[in-house]
């Protein structure tokens, strides 16, 4: 499987972090950065964290990712429960 971008921020590579949603150019997991937000991290603390890899349009792009997921996968959720 090659690399395949998620968007114009946000990539899963099976070469790196074993396809985990990435954000381009580094090894930063998605999902580390949408648990920061979720607990009230302000963006611009989150960018500071990680050294200025990010942006605020990237982790706004990987919130709309998640947001659209969720959207898609809803059914399949309630279904669970």
């Amino acid at each position: 499987m090659a690399a395949r971008a998620l968007g114009r921020y946000i990539i899963a590579d099976p070469a790196i972090c074993h396809g985990q949603p990435v954000f381009r150019g580094t090894r930063i997991l998605v999902a580390d950065v949408l648990e920061q937000v979720a607990s009230g991290m302000a963006w611009d603390a989150i960018i500071e964290e990680w050294h200025g890899a990010l942006t605020k349009q990237a982790i706004a792009e990987a919130i709309r990712l998640a947001q659209e997921a969720l959207v898609i996968h809803t059914s399949q959720l309630v279904a669970a429960h």
